[in-house]
This record gives C-alpha cells, structure tokens and sequence, in this order.
C-alpha cells in the first residue's frame, strides 16, 4: 500500500513539472515571436550613394565600394508601402560591375555578386542634355556621409594673377669687358681678385710697352718740330708739321691711354715708361684673366666688370597666359628668404619663341637694385597681374575638367544633381567665371562631384540599357542554381 501511494505521487509531480514547463512555453512565445518579427524588419542595410542595393547584413557596396549604412526605419518602411501600392516597380536587374550586363529576374554573376535591381522610377527621370551623364538623386543620408557640399554662383569682380619663378641675371648692358690693344707686359696688378668692386676711373694695371713707348717718342720729336717750323714763311711747312704732331697724339689716344697719361707727357716733354689702365666703368670683377708679369697681345681680355646697380630677372610662363603678358606691364618680385620684402619690376621684353620642352614662355623683367639685395642666380618669385573681369563665379572645385569638357553639377532640388556642359573663362583666387552654362543664384556642388559624376555616368548607362532585351553586348545571366542565390 504504502508502495503505491509513492508511485501516484510521482505520477502527479511528473504532471505538475510538465504543465508548468508547457505553461512558461506558452507566455514566452509571443514575445519570441515580436522579437524575431523586429529582428527581420529592422536588419536592413543599404548603400549611402545607392540606396537601390540592400542586403541582409553590413558590407561594402559591390558598385562604389562605400561602407553599407543601415536604413532607418522611415525609408525601410517606404519601399514596403511603394512596393505594396505598385508606386515602385522594377524594370530588371543589372550586373555591378558590368551595367549592360542585364536579368530579366535575380541572379548573381560569375564572382557571386548579386545583380541589383534598376526601377522604374530610376530611368523615368528627364535625359541631361551632357550626353553620357544623367541626373543623379541622392537622400539626404548619402549626401552627409559622401561629403556632399554646395556653394551659390555669384556675380562677382574677379582679377587674376599668377605666381612664377624668375631668376636673376646682370642687366647685358652693364657689363663691360676690359681689353688692351697694346702689346706689353703687366708690371703692376691693381685689382687682385674676382670679384673686387671697381670705380669708374680706378687704375686697374700698369703696362710696359715698347710700341708705346716708340709712339710717345715720336709724338715727342712732332711736337719738336712744330716749334721748329714755327717760324717758316711756307705755310705748307709751318702745317705739314701741326698735323704730324696731331696724327702721332692721335695715334696715342687710340691707344685708349688716359687722358691724364697725355697731359703728363704734354707738361713733363718725356716718354713715360709704363702706362696706367683705368677701369672704363663701375661694377664688380666677374672674371679676371691676368696675373702680374704676364705678357698681353692686342685684343686679350684681361677683365669683365658687371655692374649690379640694374638687374635683369627671367621669369617663364605658361602658354594659356602668354596672350595676357605685355610690355611695360608690372609686376612684383619677392626675395624667397626674406618675407614681406616686395620690388616693383616692369615687364621689358617678351621673347619671341615658346620652350619646346617646358612649354613656357620667357619674359624678362627689369628693376632696381641698388642695395644690392639681387644677385645674379638667385632664385626669387614672381607675381604678374593678368587680366580682370566681372560675371558668374563659382568655386574651381565645383568645375570638372575632362580634357575634353567642362562640367558642373547644379542642384535642382535638395538631392538632385544636373549636369551640366559649361563654359570656363577667368580664374583667380579660387573662383572661375562661368560664361555659359550656369544662372546667376543657382547652387552647385563643390565637394563630392567626382562621386556625383560616377554616379551620373552609371544612371546614363542605365538608361541605355532600360530595355534589357535591346542590349546587344549583355551577356544573358545563367539562372540561378537554388533559390538561396534569388532576393
């Protein structure tokens, strides 16, 4: 007896586990459901710059390669209701990487990517008038993480001005070679160095020569007879002698000997041995080919004196500017090592070829310099005024060069991008004058274009290939091996 009373106690305790096990079962499966119900709705990610490709789980976009944000609540429940209400149907489905590869139905391509799916509503927008570019629409969540900024084209005064670097050069004019045309020998060195300042009459050398010496002496027994003949009744004597005495002191200054050589001989009546060179002009000893003792011919240079005071700086500029140069425009020089130091120069001389290999045209410009701040080799920089002009500017950043084109993106409406063909004219400052292309007031994007151009570019192919069956290059997709590679 008392055996079977433990056994129906256990048979009832074994029921009483159970229900209450069915029991906890039965109050927790709603709430499992409402969170796997939440956890299917709110796992939705999507990519900032096309927001057209979802998936499942975070990523990478198979097109622009940009990290998937997820889609808030807002426009993941949008989709739901267009597709349910038949707003938003899609026309087919493209590969990613190739877009005139396209599937009538879902499928992957031969390296697993899934074909994204191309709407009506995608293709249906207004053709640009840019042929190979389309209007480009982006949510307001793709145009803060793209980076997306815009700026208003104004009507503005615009002056431009370039920036080079000139090199210093000595004025050619001021540079003076010093030459003997005597024949002789050095016996004394006044200027013993490259380099060395000389002033304009400053002795340089002293020169022992015969043929000099041989034509003082005969200037000597001229002007001898002179006074000799003096007193002769035929006048053709008495002037026969005045001119030999004028020839052979002629003779004398051809010489290039002083003046002051000429009056000691005139005041002393003797030859002198050695003659005394003095420095034509003032300036700096740039090369210096004689020594002391040495012999000298007629015609050997014996120094380079450059003057200084007036300088030369040698600027290039690129060929796009060269119709803006002119003579006797100005232009300023600055000393690279020494900031706010600024020297007005006159443009002088436009030379007349164009450099084959830099592409560059030089230009001379001439300036002041007597502190002798410039040195010839420096390099300094160079800033020239060009032109100026008034019209529709906006940032260069919002101008896209292809070589072949210039394009801008204008916004419409917040979101949406056009393209548009313009044309550029003045550049200064960081501005560029639109002279056709864009309207006073309108906004055009200045940051991310290059990502709105990509994006043009593949809405335009979209377009061409909005009818799948017409694309003559598309591969048709193979279908898909099970239902896990469909949406």
């Amino acid at each position: 007896m008392f055996r079977n009373l433990l056994r129906s106690l256990a048979r009832s305790a074994a029921a009483r586990s159970t229900l209450l096990v069915l029991g906890l079962l039965l109050v927790a499966l709603p709430f499992i459901g409402c969170g796997a119900e939440h956890s299917e709705e709110g796992a939705g990610w999507h990519c900032p710059m096309h927001p057209t490709y979802t998936s499942d789980k975070p990523g990478d976009c198979p097109i622009c390669g940009m990290k998937l944000v997820p889609i808030p609540e807002a426009e993941s429940a949008a989709p739901k209701a267009e597709a349910g209400s038949g707003e938003r149907r899609v026309l087919f489905y493209r590969s990613p990487m190739d877009p005139s590869v396209t599937s009538p139905v879902p499928a992957k391509d031969t390296m697993g990517m899934e074909y994204v799916p191309v709407y009506a509503d995608e293709v249906s927008r207004p053709a640009s008038a840019v042929p190979g570019l389309a209007t480009v629409a982006v949510n307001a969540s793709g145009i803060q993480l793209a980076g997306v900024r815009t700026a208003v084209a104004a009507r503005e005064h615009l002056a431009s001005s370039t920036r080079t670097v000139g090199l210093v050069l000595p004025d050619e004019r001021l540079v003076r070679h010093v030459h003997t045309k005597i024949a002789g020998w050095v016996e004394k060195l006044h200027v013993n160095f490259t380099g060395q300042l000389v002033r304009r009459g400053q002795p340089v050398l002293a020169i022992y020569s015969p043929e000099l010496l041989a034509s003082q002496e005969e200037y000597l027994r001229a002007r001898q007879s002179v006074a000799r003949f003096a007193s002769s009744t035929i006048p053709e004597v008495r002037e026969g002698g005045e001119e030999l005495a004028a020839s052979s002191r002629r003779r004398l200054e051809l010489f290039d000997v002083p003046q002051s050589f000429l009056e000691t001989i005139d005041r002393t009546g003797k030859a002198q041995r050695t003659v005394t060179l003095v420095a034509p002009a003032s300036g700096f000893v740039s090369t210096k080919e004689v020594l002391e003792g040495m012999e000298v011919q007629p015609g050997m240079e014996l120094f380079t004196l450059t003057d200084l005071s007036h300088v030369w700086v040698e600027a290039e500029f690129y060929e796009n500017e060269a119709r803006l140069l002119r003579v006797g425009q100005r232009a300023d020089v600055h000393l690279p090592y020494e900031a706010g130091h600024v020297m007005p120069a006159e443009v002088t001389f436009i030379y007349p070829t164009l450099s084959a290999e830099s592409r560059t045209l030089k230009v001379r410009l001439e300036l002041g310099n007597l502190d002798g701040h410039l040195k010839p080799g420096m390099f300094v920089d160079v800033t020239a005024d060009l032109e100026a002009a008034d019209g529709i500017a906006v940032p260069e950043d919002a101008v896209i060069d292809t070589g072949l084109r210039q394009v801008v993106f204008v916004e419409l409406e917040p979101g949406t991008f056009e393209p548009r063909d313009v044309q550029v004219g003045l550049r200064g400052a960081g501005r560029v004058v639109i002279l056709s292309g864009v309207g006073e007031g309108e906004r055009v994007a200045t940051r991310a274009n290059f990502l709105l151009d990509s994006e043009s570019k593949l809405r335009a192919a979209l377009q061409a290939a909005q009818a799948p069956a017409s694309s003559a290059g598309a591969t048709a997709p193979k279908p898909p091996a099970n239902s896990d590679q469909q949406h």
